[in-house]
Parts: C-alpha cells; sequence; structure tokens
C-alpha cells in the first residue's frame, strides 16, 4: 500500500544496484516510532493485521490500475499474500503480488501517519500509555506498527510493469534514519521482512499467525497464504497452484460484503470495520444491505465509536471504498454520502456504474445521485433505530459527532426532518449540559396554549443556564433548550420550526408566552416613558433602544435583538475567521420593578444616573458572555460606585 508517511532529508536519485544511501527521518516521524514501540505493548498483533490490510490495498490498486493498461498484472492473475517465518532466526515475512512501489515511493510513502498529522498528533499526546495507545487508532498505525515487534525493518518492492533491475530495498531499524538501494528482483510486489525482538519471537509461529488472521483478517477478500504443514491446513477455497506450491489459504478469502447477513458474526463485523478504517476500537453499530431491481448495488456501513483527529477538517478527502463490480476503484469516493455524514466509514458496491468510473463521471451520473439519496436515508434511519433502542449508545454517538450532525439542516433539506428528530440539545428541564433532550420531547412536554419552541443560544452551557432571558420561563415552568455549540446559531438559522411549531430564540424580538396568572405587570416592552428615555440618552448610540420588558423577573436589564440581527455565537466565528462583521446595535430591556431601577428613577444627579446606566448596559454584556468594548471604564465604574457606598458607612 502506497500510505503516506513523514519522510526525510537526503537524495532521491536512482542510484545503484548494491551501493544505499541513508536518509533521514524528520522529528515527528521518530517521535513516532518510538510512541510505537514503547505505548503498543497491549496491542503488539495489531501490527499483523496492518501489515495484510496494506498488501490488500496493494492488490486492489494494481487491479485498477489493470482496467487500463492489462500489461501489469499479464499472466500471473492469481492474486495472494504470503506469510513465511523463520523461528531460528526470529525473521517474519508478509509479501503480496500488489502493485508494489518504484524507489521515490519507497522513499516518500513508507508510513501512514507522518506527512498529514503527525505534529497534531503529537500535540494531543497525554503522557497515559494506555490513552495514547487509543489515540494512535483515530489516525491510524500502518507500516509503522511492524516496529513493535521488531529490532529491523526491510522492505523489498518493486512496481508493477517496470524491470526487474528496477526493484528498491528499504531498511530501518527506527532509529534517526533508513537506508534505500536499488536491487534486482524477479516479480512484482512487496516484500516486509521483519527482524523479531526477542521478546516479540511469539509470532515466529504456526499456530500464533494462523490465530491472528483469522481474527483481524478472515474478511479479507485476497487469499492470506502460509505453508501448508499437513493437508488438513488445505482449505476448498484455495488454488491448485497454492496447493502445488505447498501453500495454504487460512482465511475465508472472501470479500465480506458479498455474503449474506446471515453468514457473518458480529466478530466478523467488527473485524471487517478495523480493516476499513484502521481503528483499534470496535464501531458503535453498522447496516449491511443488497439493494436489487432498477440499481444493483451492495453497502456495508460503520458509525465509529470515535471521533478521528481530523473531523472538523472539511477539505480533508473521505468517504466510502468503492467498488463496481468486486473490482477495487477508489478508497474515498466522497460523492455517496453527503460532508455531515462524512464519520461514516463502509464500503459501496455497484453492478451498475462502469469499470472506468472516474470522479468526474460520479459527480455528474444521477445513478450515483440515487445511491447517495439512499445511503443517506439508510445511515439517518440507523441512528434513529439506535437512538430509540439504545438511548445510552446514542448518547455515546452524540458526544462524538452530535457537532457535525448539526451541519445537516442546513445542506441537506430534503433530509432535514430526519436529522431535526436526530438533533439533542441541553435544556432547562434538566439544567445539565450532559442530560440532552430531543425535540420530540421538548414537544411532549410543552404548556398548554404554548405555540413554540423557545431556544437560548450562548458561548457555554454556563452562561446560558444563567441567562436573565430565562427568568420569566423558569417563574412560569416553560422549558427552554440551551444551545451552546459554535454551530447551533448557524443550525437555528436553516431550522424555522419542527413539528409544525415555530422555533424562537429568547434573545430576539417580542416573546409570545402562553397565558399565564402572573403575567409581569409592566407595559408592553413597546411603550415608552421617562426612564428608559433618560437610559437611552445616557448611553447614546451604543443601543438602538431602551424599553420595558416582559423577560426578566430577578435582573435589572438584558440585552435583546431583532429578528434580522446576526447571533451572538455567528458574530464570533466570522470574528475569529477575521471577515468582517456588520455592527448590531441590541436593544436594553429593564425590569422596572427591579429596586435599582426605582432608585435611578429617583436620581436627579446626571453625572450619576449616566454612570448607573452604562454599568446597567455592561452588566447585560457580561450576562450574555459578550465582551466589553472598554474593560478598564467599566472597572473604574465598579470602583467609583464600591468607594461611594464605602464611603457611606
Amino acid at each position: 500500500k502506497a500510505t503516506k508517511a513523514g519522510t526525510s532529508s537526503g537524495k532521491s536519485d536512482k542510484g545503484t544496484a548494491g551501493t544505499a544511501q541513508t536518509f533521514g527521518f524528520q522529528t515527528e516521524a521518530k517521535q513516532l516510532l518510538h510512541l510505537m514501540i514503547h505505548s503498543l505493548y497491549s496491542n503488539r498483533e495489531i501490527f499483523l493485521r496492518e501489515l495484510i490490510s496494506n498488501a490488500s490495498d496493494a492488490i486492489d490498486k494494481l487491479r485498477f490500475e489493470a482496467l487500463s493498461d492489462p500489461a501489469l498484472i499479464g499472466d500471473d492473475n492469481d492474486f495472494w499474500i504470503r506469510i513465511e517465518f523463520d523461528k531460528e532466526a526470529g525473521r517474519l515475512t508478509i509479501a503480496d503480488n500488489g502493485i508494489g512501489m518504484d524507489r521515490e515511493e519507497a522513499i516518500a510513502n513508507l508510513g501512514t501517519i507522518a506527512k498529514s498529522g503527525t505534529a497534531e498528533f503529537l500535540s494531543r499526546l497525554s503522557g497515559d500509555q494506555k490513552k495514547d495507545a487509543a489515540l494512535i487508532g483515530q489516525f491510524g498505525v500502518g507500516f509503522y506498527s511492524a516496529f513493535i515487534v521488531a529490532d529491523e525493518v526491510e522492505v523489498r518492492t518493486r512496481r508493477a510493469g517496470s524491470a526487474p533491475e528496477s526493484g528498491t530495498i528499504w531498511r530501518s531499524k527506527a532509529e534517526s534514519d533508513f537506508t534505500v538501494e536499488s536491487a534486482t528482483i524477479a516479480g512484482r510486489g512487496t516484500e516486509v521482512v521483519l527482524h523479531l525482538k526477542t521478546d516479540a519471537k511469539e509470532f515466529a509461529d504456526d499456530f500464533r499467525l494462523r490465530n491472528v488472521v483469522r481474527k483481524y483478517s478472515d474478511h479479507i477478500g485476497v487469499p492470506v497464504q502460509m505453508r501448508a504443514e499437513s493437508d488438513d491446513d488445505a482449505t476448498d477455497d484455495e488454488s491448485n497452484a497454492a496447493k502445488d506450491a505447498g501453500w495454504s489459504t487460512i482465511n475465508e478469502a472472501k470479500a465480506l460484503w458479498t455474503r449474506s447477513r446471515s453468514d457473518v458474526s458480529d466478530d466478523e463485523y467488527k473485524a471487517f470495520y478495523k480493516h476499513v478504517s484502521h481503528d483499534f476500537e470496535e464501531p458503535l453499530t453498522w447496516s449491511h444491505n443488497r439493494v436489487e431491481g432498477k440499481l444493483e448495488y451492495t453497502s456495508l456501513l460503520f458509525v465509529p465509536k470515535r471521533a478521528p483527529f481530523d473531523l472538523w477538517n472539511r477539505e480533508r478527502p473521505r468517504g466510502l471504498k468503492l467498488y463496481v463490480q468486486r473490482v477495487f476503484i477508489m478508497d474515498e469516493a466522497e460523492q455517496f454520502l453527503p460532508l455531515y455524514l462524512r464519520f461514516v466509514k463502509g464500503v459501496i458496491d455497484s453492478n451498475d456504474l462502469p469499470l472506468n468510473v472516474s470522479r468526474e463521471i460520479l459527480q455528474q451520473d444521477d445513478r450515483v445521485t440515487s445511491i447517495r439519496n439512499a445511503l443517506t436515508k439508510r445511515v439517518l434511519d440507523l441512528l434513529s433505530k439506535l437512538a430509540t433502542n439504545e438511548p445510552e449508545r446514542y448518547n455515546e454517538f452524540w458526544d462524538e459527532f452530535g457537532e457535525v450532525l448539526k451541519e445537516g439542516p442546513a445542506e441537506d433539506f430534503a433530509n432535514r426532518d430526519a436529522i431535526a428528530k436526530l438533533l439533542r440539545f441541553s435544556s432547562t428541564h434538566t439544567m445539565e449540559a450532559a442530560q440532552r433532550v430531543s425535540l420530540e420531547d421538548y414537544v411532549s412536554r410543552m404548556k398548554d396554549g404554548q405555540k413554540k419552541l423557545y431556544y437560548l443560544c450562548a458561548e457555554n452551557f454556563e452562561t446560558a443556564k444563567g441567562s436573565p432571558q430565562l427568568e420569566i420561563f423558569k417563574k412560569r415552568g416553560i422549558e427552554v433548550l440551551l444551545l451552546h455549540d459554535r454551530i447551533d446559531d448557524w443550525l437555528m438559522s436553516s431550522m424555522r420550526d419542527f413539528d409544525g411549531k415555530p422555533l424562537q430564540d429568547v434573545m430576539r424580538g417580542d416573546l409570545d408566552l402562553p397565558p399565564g396568572d402572573d403575567d409581569p405587570k409592566q407595559k408592553d416592552e413597546g411603550d415608552s416613558d421617562a426612564l428608559t428615555a433618560r437610559i437611552h440618552e445616557a448611553l447614546g448610540d451604543r443601543v438602538a433602544g431602551v424599553r420595558r420588558s416582559k423577560r426578566l423577573v430577578d435582573s435589572p436589564a438584558c440585552l435583546v435583538f431583532t429578528e434580522a440581527d446576526m447571533g451572538v455565537q455567528m458574530r464570533r466565528i466570522l470574528e475569529a475567521a477575521g471577515q468582517a462583521v456588520p455592527e448590531t446595535k441590541p436593544h436594553l430591556e429593564v425590569n422596572a420593578t427591579h429596586p435599582l431601577l426605582a432608585r435611578m428613577d429617583g436620581l436627579t444627579d446626571g453625572a450619576r444616573f449616566q454612570e448607573l446606566s452604562l454599568l446597567l448596559f455592561e452588566q447585560a454584556q457580561l450576562a450574555d458572555g459578550g465582551t466589553l468594548k472598554d474593560p478598564a471604564a467599566y472597572v473604574n465604574r465598579v470602583n467609583a460606585l464600591l468607594l461611594s457606598l464605602l464611603g457611606s458607612e
């Protein structure tokens, strides 16, 4: 498998046979190798799964390239992955007759992580070996996993279609460098030779190797072969050529997704997920389905337990493995699922797409659109069943992928209602950030006469639950959704209603509350009087207006925006991205029944009234999680007030 790595400094000329060149690993690759060697002892056997997966991918890639150049395969069209060991020498070899690599590819591509995120990976390390080992699973392990069990690794490889003398040998002891030399290699493909550590000699054992292969790689659609020790070792599926050469096939050697669901065990599904995702952990759930009729295709889709480190990198290629008539076409076909479902892993195998399918064809083909729509509904249905039948496991999913799913309503109008039912929010019903409710839950608890679903967006949960705008709702016992993810403002801009009932931001516009016996004995918020006029004059152009509030019970003031104003969260996102944001002036709503407002109403000292008005405004900003333009001036005002109070004692 031509995987990504963090290589190296050094020359990359062709060299001559028998002449080795030395290259230095990048700093990140050195750190990664050290971690691989010292932190994964509890998962040592994982190296064999990774190397077999690499070999399987190399064969898939050769099959694809051979569609346009059959000479790459020639007469050698029986594909295999072979494992040999020498117990006395402590040596283990994994070989394949796949695509292979040329010299430049061997220098640039041996490994998986370093070019595509090693620095990010290393920045997340906690120093806890167990936790860090699990983190590696989110980044992939790949070729470097060989150093978990080997003191030295040698790779002998020759690219399909090249001459025997253009082979390459790559060697490293996982220290500061590796060597590359040209060599004559008879056949195409790659051979990875592991010189096992003293405490890893258990892997130079027939029984141990067969068990690991059956545990992790039984689903591989390529024969994994070992030397047959007796006739009993041979399987029904092995080829005559393998028998004649003394090899026996030790895995199922049939693509798992082509088998009937009733013939596949949960353990096999879990092993296959680890193959396609390179994840240490088992999947949270999966769906295996075959469609026949106008379109014929098979899908096997997995929802992971943990989010990958680059989940929020929307530009990174990601998608399903695409096969057409069992022939591998591409590794990350993003056209079959929308971007908000980018966490889904799996395989799609279609009989209806052309074998020479390209990304351009995929983007324009109506069949692809039909498959995409069907797979999207299948994933949403899978999540819906999980939420209904196993709510605790769905909460695990939500913790990892909930914010990504919130991208859905804006991007997928056709499935907006289905996505809305999957959303979860904190709420005043529980007042706990981790105890979330669905919109259906909220509707079931609506008060008599309540026509809207109320929500509040804030920077974080603590700010949300302490917001003054909630006071009238708490007093009336009306539930409010507390939205504190950065994406929530954007989400709600595309979700105007649910189940035919409008959603209303309690920080915007007028409130349409159900009738209550304790309606505030204040003027309508549109009314003006001398007090609000004085406060507006004191604040000047800092606010669009000052009015009496229906929202407040205990607090003296709060800020309210119009329906057309940009939300606080969205404003901060755009400002952080360096984009110009239009100036928005809020309304200041005041609680005329609050003692502070009553005292202010009687003040004749104009300067003191202005200072108190500014304090009201700035406190309202802080209560909403906002930032002050002039914090020093606010501090001076508070200090002056404190001195005044102390001086009066």
